[in-house]
């Protein structure tokens, strides 16, 4: 098969030609026209992509959890999934707080600047008080409760209700397993039906990726410049070492951690695990969505990396939902990097508390893009940070989110596959053959 054909090349492609179209629109003024003739594709495309979330999320999560001989075998697979995502969540805590003590990005920030980009964003900063005012006036346990529906509809109408929907289809696939066997069948038929309806969706969609990308992307560089090109270059100028801050970081924990965790704990090798799995972080650069990418990430798991169907229905969508390294990493830095370039020194007690914050906030961040920021203020609320602060880096949130959001979903991929190994649900066989990367023409 000729290397143009192959889906994750089409979408590299489509990444470089909108970046390029992007720089071009910027310098030759045509960001309205972006908007108006070019944006609306990438929008259709994650749009698609949200489509499905909710169904196979439903789909996967009860036919996967039905399909387990028993209520012990599910809260073995269960506390493993949660415990190691909880662990490397707090790896990539450690790795952020460790690089931002030792480069320190805050202290390179002008004044001058930094009052620039404090006038630019304060609509955007009040915006977010707001939503974080109404988070910190619940009560301890209402993150508990948040997770229960009433309605299972109005949950289902949201993709921001993910983790409701997780519950429901958890809690309906116990009720499932507890059923007689007979009674349970004509369900347990529907929604594999369901789940298969949904992959040859996503098999659809992913045809259109490469139109989507482009878009998304053409359009991101679109909403930076405002069609001043000198504009980027300024605010990239004076953000770069924070920048540099989160990169390293992101790229430290996708590049060291995983692969340590792989090594020591699974078969796969490696270059085969990051060839298998590049589609999928494709599409998560190019939406900045975990929940976008899940039907990505679901079938390059199960085809190219050998995770048995009962594992990765498990362990993905609820990795979309509360396994959130790459935003947990960036807000550690971005926390510290606010109070360094207000002046602002934070001692161990407020650094330790930005770790716990910042865990147990990756597990209610919404799988959609720059939910982190919002999370964020309540995480400089917690240290006595003025939230103000984070006017400094909404320019270059975008950017970043798309990097994080690689990583989100690189750790859900490798926990489903050390998952599956301890749990013997790894075919091997697939590592025997090519990559089976889909085809523009296959899905």
């Amino acid at each position: 098969m000729p290397w143009y054909r192959k889906l994750h090349w089409q979408i590299i492609i489509g990444l470089v030609l909108g970046l390029v179209y992007g720089i071009v629109a910027a310098i030759l003024g045509w960001g309205q026209f972006t908007s108006d003739w070019i944006a609306p594709f990438g929008t259709i495309f994650i749009n698609l992509l949200k489509l499905i979330a909710v169904p196979l999320i439903l789909a996967s999560l009860i036919t996967g959890v039905a399909s387990l001989s028993d209520l012990r075998k599910l809260s073995r697979i269960g506390g493993k999934t949660i415990a190691i995502y909880m662990f490397t969540t707090l790896v990539a805590l450690v790795i952020g707080l460790t690089i931002v003590n030792v480069l320190q990005p805050g202290k390179t920030v002008p004044p001058e600047m930094r009052a620039k980009l404090e006038a630019t964003y304060e609509g955007d900063v009040q915006e977010r008080e707001v939503l974080a005012d109404v988070t910190k006036q619940r009560g301890p346990l209402q993150p508990l409760v948040d997770i229960v529906p009433e309605n299972l509809f109005d949950s289902a109408s949201s993709n921001r209700n993910m983790l409701q929907v997780v519950f429901f289809a958890i809690f309906a696939g116990v009720g499932l397993l507890m059923v007689p066997r007979e009674k349970a069948e004509p369900l347990i038929s529907f929604f594999d039906g369901l789940n298969a309806l949904v992959i040859k969706l996503v098999e659809l969609i992913m045809v259109t990726a490469p139109l989507g990308v482009f878009a998304l992307l053409a359009d991101t560089i679109n909403s930076v410049a405002r069609d001043n090109i000198n504009e980027v270059g300024e605010l990239l100028a004076a953000l770069g070492y924070y920048c540099l801050a989160v990169i390293l970081g992101l790229a430290i924990h996708g590049a060291v951690t995983y692969p340590v965790l792989l090594k020591l704990f699974t078969p796969v090798k490696l270059g085969r695990f990051f060839s298998g799995i590049s589609p999928a972080q494709l599409v998560a650069f190019s939406t900045s969505s975990s929940g976008a990418t899940l039907p990505v990430t679901m079938e390059v798991t199960e085809k190219n990396l050998g995770v048995s169907e009962e594992v990765s229905s498990f362990v993905l969508p609820l990795g979309a939902t509360i396994n959130m390294d790459g935003t947990a990493l960036y807000q550690a830095i971005a926390a510290v990097f606010i109070a360094q370039t207000l002046g602002m020194g934070l001692d161990l007690a407020a650094q330790l508390t930005i770790v716990f914050t910042a865990l147990l906030a990756s597990i209610g961040t919404a799988a959609v893009p720059s939910a982190g920021i919002v999370m964020l203020v309540i995480i400089l609320e917690a240290v006595g940070v003025p939230s103000q602060g984070i006017a400094l880096i909404l320019g270059v949130d975008r950017i970043l989110d798309m990097l994080r959001t690689v990583v989100n979903v690189t750790g859900d991929a490798t926990v489903a596959t050390l998952v599956a190994t301890t749990e013997d649900q790894l075919d091997l066989s697939v590592y025997g053959t090519a990559a089976s990367v889909p085809t523009a023409s296959s899905g």
